[in-house]
């Protein structure tokens, strides 16, 4: 059954509806058809393709209704001028109407993982929805809003964006309770232009943000720190390396796939043991750790929460195939997410190969980054596949590390790479898949699995 009346998201967006469909009512909102669900709100949208003219099909699929630029026919519609904006003022009013607590998640590296972690410590003692894989942009976030169930106490909101602006949309919509900027990195600089520019969009999240509410950062990113004299402001910092934060983490150690830490908050302090490889994801646990402090969650049970996390599909997974040791960790990368799964492999015992894929929107910091990744790469693993426009780079860096040339290799075609790739690969090596989501990793790693059969 349906939870909003047409009625009131025509009121909600100032559209146009013929009043007999007026107590239609949908739960959700879905712009493709191909996965539109029985009931939902069918949102057309301007892409390659005229969205109206996939309205027949939505009706055939049970959409509840449309929301649209004109109607053709007889059946249940919202006429607006623009459906990206009408789609978020519904989903801004259904926030409010629910009354939920928003926790905002945005940052260059690690924010996906990070909103799995707040949402995984705060399932504790609230009843937590959370925006899906992908979901974090003018059109995901709005449709997850939408289909959060009216209980929902807290939701936790991932914001992602390439362009200046976006944040500010997103955190009108949201208007976060808390906001949690995980880092400044070099992620979409190719429209954004520099770090300083990274931060200043970042930084929009405080426009939505409530009057009351509370920013939460990463005191260890020199772009962050001292934030607040600019913004005249009072965050809650945490962190390992500066210990000024008002949570610090210490006494990392990594024994048998577990990360172990102490976490210090003024007079407290407790263990934290998180079942992932990397010292880069402490921070995205202190981020959960904090949240749940401000929101009342007790040491002990968000110690218990973390210790039962379970990463996301594509995000560092790793398993025992064939007889080789696989890290999946393709769901993007950027140069510090790609330097932070190299850290990973650079630790595992055995012949070490990294599969890599470019790192896209990086604009001219491509060639540099890409270079610096190969000479990361020599260090910690023992052949380099890269893949990709700007695989030479890769290469480049790799040989002038001092990697044979022999052992660093690059590809643009991907059968060419598994083809190779199956001629080198023996029983004990460990492969490491990592590259940016429009790379499509995960078919490269699916092609080599199957000719393994």
């Amino acid at each position: 059954m349906g939870r909003i009346t047409l009625g009131q998201a025509a009121a909600w967006c100032g559209g146009k509806i013929d009043p007999k469909y007026e107590n239609v009512t949908f739960l959700g909102a879905n712009n493709d058809t191909r996965k539109l669900e029985a009931g939902q709100l069918f949102v057309v949208l301007k892409g390659a393709r005229d969205g109206h003219d996939f309205v027949p099909a939505a009706l055939e699929k049970g959409a509840a209704a449309v929301l649209c630029n004109h109607c053709d026919g007889d059946y249940p519609a919202i006429v607006v001028e623009d459906t990206r904006v009408a789609l978020g003022d519904i989903a801004r009013h259904e926030r409010q109407r629910i009354g939920m607590k928003v926790v905002g998640v945005t940052g260059s590296v690690g924010k996906s993982t990070t909103k799995e972690m707040i949402a995984c410590v705060l399932s504790s003692s609230y009843r937590v929805s959370k925006t899906p894989v992908n979901h974090n942009n003018d059109i995901g976030m709005p449709m997850a809003i939408l289909a959060m169930p009216e209980d929902t106490e807290i939701a936790v909101l991932e914001m992602g964006m390439n362009h200046f602006r976006e944040i500010a949309y997103l955190t009108n919509i949201a208007k976060p309770d808390l906001g949690v900027i995980i880092n400044i990195g070099t992620m979409h600089i190719e429209h954004l232009g520099s770090k300083e520019g990274i931060l200043q969009a970042k930084m929009e999240i405080l426009e939505g943000m409530k009057e009351d509410g509370k920013l939460l950062l990463n005191g260890d990113d020199p772009l962050l720190w001292n934030v607040h004299k600019r913004e005249n402001m009072q965050p809650v910092y945490f962190g390992v390396q500066n210990a000024n934060s008002e949570l610090v983490a210490s006494g990392i150690t990594q024994k048998e796939g577990v990360l172990h830490f102490q976490v210090r908050c003024q007079d407290k302090e407790f263990s934290v043991e998180l079942p992932l490889e990397g010292e880069h994801y402490v921070h995205d646990a202190l981020a959960a750790v904090a949240v749940g402090l401000e929101l009342g969650i007790e040491e002990a049970q968000i110690a218990d929460r973390l210790a039962s996390f379970e990463t996301m599909a594509g995000r560092q997974q790793i398993e025992k195939i064939n007889g080789y040791t696989i890290i999946r960790d393709y769901y993007n990368a950027g140069p510090e997410s790609m330097a932070a799964a190299l850290a990973v492999l650079g630790e595992k015992p055995g012949r070490r190969i990294a599969v890599l894929g470019d790192m896209l929107e990086l604009g001219v910091c491509a060639e540099a980054e890409h270079y610096k990744i190969g000479r990361i790469a020599v260090e910690k693993a023992d052949m380099v596949f890269a893949y990709g426009p700007n695989s030479v780079r890769v290469l480049d860096g790799c040989i002038t590390g001092g990697m044979q040339e022999t052992c660093a290799r690059a590809f643009t075609d991907a059968d060419r790479l598994v083809s190779v790739l199956k001629q080198v690969v023996r029983p004990g090596d460990v492969l490491l898949f990592k590259g940016s989501r429009g790379m499509h990793m995960e078919n490269i790693l699916e092609k080599f699995l199957k000719e393994e059969k």
